[in-house]
């Protein structure tokens, strides 16, 4: 089950990251904000955008890696 949810994590995150960005965040960018989508955004998962903005919201929660995913992006 925990597989399945950050397999999930991981799609939409790189779909808000490719509509936002016009492509899909690496690997590495992936899984470094998908324990914060999961911890703070569970309820968004079905909506790519939502994830991106719900992360934004809690940027000052944020992992320090998921952080410097944003701010790699100019977010």
């Amino acid at each position: 089950m925990l597989r399945s949810l950050l397999t999930l994590v991981l799609l939409f995150f790189q779909l808000s990251f490719a509509l936002a960005q016009g492509h899909a965040g690496t690997k590495q960018e992936q899984q470094a904000c998908s324990r914060d989508a999961s911890r703070f955004c569970r309820k968004q998962l079905g909506d790519d955008g939502a994830v991106q903005q719900c992360l934004q919201q809690h940027r000052n929660k944020l992992s320090a890696a998921c952080r410097q995913v944003f701010q790699s992006h100019g977010m």
